[in-house]
């Protein structure tokens, strides 16, 4: 029974200490050139929840818990590049506001394209047979 109260109780926990871990980094970085570094890369990075709006841009509580997580590692004295190679190991590429042109994310840079391009061509079918139909009917 003791053991069974143990892991419920590790497994309630868990959602709290790894809030922590992200709780860990300063509101605003003391020197002005960190800071202006962290805002820039804030809007390189995609708010996970939003998804439309950059991680500066966002009010959700993931973002500012990233927001917290760049100052931190740029205060720990990360490069851009590092921070960036960080997150993206641990989101993947969606994270980032322009993903690299490669074959991984053509979907990413070409689906809006091929949703429309197919949307249009149905709209097309549908309405060359409505005026078929329609020519039909008349005689």
């Amino acid at each position: 029974m003791a053991l069974l109260l143990t892991l419920l109780a590790l497994v309630f926990a868990q959602p709290s200490l790894a809030q922590t871990s992200y709780n860990a980094g300063p509101e605003k970085l003391s020197d002005p050139a960190l800071e202006v570094r962290a805002v820039q890369l804030q809007k390189q990075f995609r708010c996970l929840v939003c998804q439309g709006e950059s991680l500066d841009e966002s009010d959700a509580p993931l973002a500012a818990d990233l927001r917290k997580l760049i100052r931190a590692r740029i205060a720990a004295g990360d490069s851009d590049e590092q921070v960036e190679h960080y997150l993206v190991a641990r989101y993947g590429e969606f994270i980032l506001m322009k993903p690299p042109f490669e074959p991984q994310t053509y979907l990413l840079w070409f689906g809006p394209v091929l949703v429309l391009l197919i949307g249009g061509v149905v709209v097309f079918f549908i309405a060359r047979r409505a005026q078929e139909k329609a020519g039909k009917s008349a005689v």
